[in-house]
């Protein structure tokens, strides 16, 4: 389900995914109130929601849906990565924060793993809360080369990674290898001790 005041949002979320059979939009709102009163009736996996909608605030909504409908999965989506609602929604309970200007195929996958049960956020979101945004630009990693990182220094192999982010093993290989290079570290071990005295991790 996506709730967003915006039908260019609501529309292209729709496109999106209109190739992807695993993920199916059931529903739509366009505000906070409309999409508590619609979705125990819809009874969505998931709900992509607005970090700002003209009624209520995400946090409100978040609250709303984990009582009316406990089954789904919330999602934040927002254009504002430093927004610190992003951290009250997380807060409240939502599952999970994405920028709205994530590549549709990093999307799906973020929206595939929060169904299974993690939690995933944007690391360039909220650099207010963690610090990690302003150390990540520092750094110069992008978002995947981070994200990569970060599944190693959690002692995840490669294969594991490949399988966790939906990523083809060569693609995780790249992404690491050029993390290294930024960190100028030779190989995971010294790169992961990089990234924490940088903040990263």
């Amino acid at each position: 389900m996506v709730v967003d005041d915006h039908p260019v949002v609501r529309d292209g979320v729709a496109l999106l995914l209109r190739g992807e059979p695993s993920l199916v939009v059931v529903g739509a709102a366009e505000s906070g109130r409309t999409a508590l009163e619609r979705a125990p009736g819809l009874r969505p996996d998931l709900v992509l929601l607005d970090l700002r909608l003209p009624d209520m605030l995400a946090p409100e909504v978040v609250a709303g849906l984990r009582t009316g409908c406990p089954e789904a999965k919330v999602v934040v989506f927002t254009a504002h990565g430093d927004h610190h609602g992003v951290q009250a929604a997380l807060d409240a309970g939502a599952h999970g924060a994405l920028l709205k200007d994530a590549a549709a195929t990093d999307l799906v996958a973020a929206l595939r793993r929060v169904l299974k049960g993690e939690r995933v956020s944007d690391p360039r979101m909220t650099p207010g809360v963690d610090g990690r945004g302003a150390a990540l630009a520092r750094s110069g990693l992008t978002r995947r080369e981070y994200e990569v990182l970060r599944l190693a220094a959690q002692g995840r192999t490669n294969p594991e990674i490949a399988e966790s982010t939906g990523l083809a093993r060569n693609t995780v290989k790249t992404y690491l290898q050029s993390a290294l290079h930024k960190l100028g570290a030779r190989n995971r071990v010294e790169a992961i001790g990089k990234a924490s005295e940088a903040g990263l991790l």
